[in-house]
Formats: structure tokens, C-alpha cells, sequence
């Protein structure tokens, strides 16, 4: 049976001989055998970036090659390599090497070929080691929640700044208070949800189980959730120093080593983290938490 890594280092090959194709994400997705969801969430996670970023900066790397070593038409270039219009290629270069292609030729640049990723090269697979997870398969009823939302993104470690830098806005200005006249009890919820799976952007929302009549406060969301079948996973304990690294931990080891492993897949519904009375102890006290994945067995996909 195929490992995940050589599945999508099979992914990653093809994207490297088809870079000037119009590349959909549910044609590379169909490569890989998973579903749509599956596949983005695993790409990601072995390969370190959303997959059609991944081709983005693919393509821009071809594109700055061919720039600097050859005397083809920036337009030429531009259309090579998938880029529709030259405003589209002018503005995705200059995202990239703050400079434009015209510049970046004129200050001869001679960058080398920089190799595609090799997700066969990990170093280390924890996994092998024998390490077993802390998780169950639980159904968890339909629940309404009433939160604050912001719209981030996973690619080059964006949601790594704002989540943290969110939950630190929220407790800093006492948003909570506004959310537990509301709620049906003290815990919270950090949701992952509404992912556009092309440009890799979703909402993360900080909020509260509703309680029954409840009336969301200006400026929150309210958000409802089916009932659904979740793989539920308690982090490592750790102290308050070390328990974002924990979470962000174990968020990696869920698809990187539990899901290659695993009978299931994701079933592509919202996730979320459960903070409860283990998170709000004190500082001497150990630490942890539960990450909700919603998943269904592969068989069923």
C-alpha cells in the first residue's frame, strides 16, 4: 500500500511536468486518490504549504529562471508558465522578489534552479518509533456556537501569527465576558471552518457553545454544526510555557503520522479545539486540551 508521502510526492511530480497546464486542485486531488478535503489537509501538512501555492510559487521560480537566463519575452515566460496575463504574472513576481520581472532582469539576478520538494527525504517519522496517540472516535449532537471571526490563511505560516495573535486580542480586551451571558457552559471553541481549499484561506472562530434562546452580541457570528462523527485527540500535558507548542504539536503529528495510519480520512467539516477547566488552571499546574478532526472510514469516501 502506497505510503502518504509517495502519494503526494507522485502529486508533486506531475505538478512539476505540467506547470504550464491550466491545474485545477480537484485534478490534482483526483491524483492522489483522496478526497478533495483529504488531500488539501494532507498536502499541506507533508509538504509544508496549500497545494495550489505550491504550484504558484513553482511556476515563479520557472518564471524568475527564465528571466534571468534567457532573452524570452516576459510575455512568453508569463504564458509558459500558466500565468494568464501579464498584470498576473507582474503582480504574483513582485509578491514574491518585491520587484518586478522587467527589474529583476535588468539587475541580473542568476538564481539557480531550485529543486521541487522531496517529501521522501523527512528525516524523522515519529511515529515509527511506536508513539500512540490519545485519541477516541466520538458522535457529537448538532451545537450552536457564538463567536468573533477572523479570515486567515495557511500558506507561509500566516495562521500560525494570527490565531495566536487573535486569542491574545480577545483575552487582552475581555471579549469572553460578552460570550458567556450566552453560552450553555465555560468552554470554548477555536474553529477552523469555511476553507477555500484554492487559496488555502479559512475562518478561525473563538467562541462559546450557545446556550437555548441565546442572542448573538453585536459583532459575533453565530454558526451551527451538524452532528458529526470526530477523531478526537487530548494533547500531551504541558506547562503554560510550552502548551501552544503542544497543540501546534499535535496538530502536525494528526495528519503527518495518525491519518497514514489510520482507517479513516476527513470527512471535511469544520474542526475545532476544545478549551476547557484543564486549560484555566495555574501556572504550576500542567496543561491540556482536545482537538476535534472530523472523519469518516476510508471505504466510505
Amino acid at each position: 500500500m502506497p505510503t502518504y508521502e509517495s502519494i503526494i510526492q507522485h502529486v508533486v511530480d506531475e505538478i512539476e511536468v505540467r506547470l504550464g497546464e491550466d491545474l485545477k486542485f480537484t485534478d490534482l486531488a483526483k491524483l492522489s486518490s483522496f478526497s478533495d478535503f483529504h488531500f488539501h489537509r494532507v498536502f499541506q501538512s507533508i509538504a509544508g504549504l496549500p497545494v495550489m501555492e505550491y504550484v504558484r510559487k513553482r511556476r515563479l521560480v520557472h518564471a524568475a529562471y527564465s528571466v534571468a537566463h534567457t532573452d524570452e519575452k516576459l510575455l512568453d515566460i508569463a504564458l509558459n508558465y500558466g500565468f494568464g496575463t501579464p498584470e498576473t504574472f507582474i503582480r504574483a513576481f513582485r509578491k514574491m522578489y518585491g520587484i518586478t520581472p522587467s527589474e529583476y532582469r535588468k539587475r541580473g539576478f542568476r538564481p539557480p534552479v531550485y529543486a521541487k520538494v522531496n517529501v521522501l527525504e523527512r528525516r524523522f517519522n515519529p511515529y515509527l518509533g511506536g508513539i500512540r496517540m490519545n485519541y477516541e472516535i466520538v458522535t457529537k449532537p448538532s451545537f450552536t456556537v457564538i463567536g468573533y471571526s477572523i479570515r486567515t490563511r495557511n500558506a507561509d505560516g500566516q495562521n500560525t501569527r494570527d490565531i495566536p495573535a487573535f486569542w491574545s486580542r480577545y483575552m487582552q480586551e475581555g471579549l469572553g465576558k460578552r460570550l458567556y451571558e450566552q453560552a450553555s457552559s465555560n468552554a470554548e471553541y477555536g474553529i477552523c471552518d469555511d476553507f477555500d481549499m484554492e487559496s488555502g484561506e479559512f475562518s478561525y472562530i473563538i467562541g462559546v457553545q450557545a446556550k437555548e434562546g441565546a442572542e448573538a452580541p453585536e459583532g459575533t457570528v453565530t454558526r451551527h454544526y451538524p452532528e458529526q462523527t470526530y477523531a478526537v485527540f487530548t494533547t500531551p500535558q504541558a506547562d503554560s510555557d510550552h502548551f501552544t507548542d503542544s497543540i501546534q504539536n499535535t496538530w502536525t503529528a494528526i495528519f503527518s503520522e495518525w491519518f497514514p495510519h489510520s482507517s479513516y480520512e476527513h470527512a471535511g467539516a469544520a474542526e475545532f479545539e476544545y478549551y476547557d477547566e484543564r486549560c484555566w488552571r495555574d501556572r504550576n499546574t500542567l496543561l491540556e486540551m482536545d482537538i476535534y478532526i472530523p472523519v469518516k472510514r476510508k471505504e466510505e469516501a
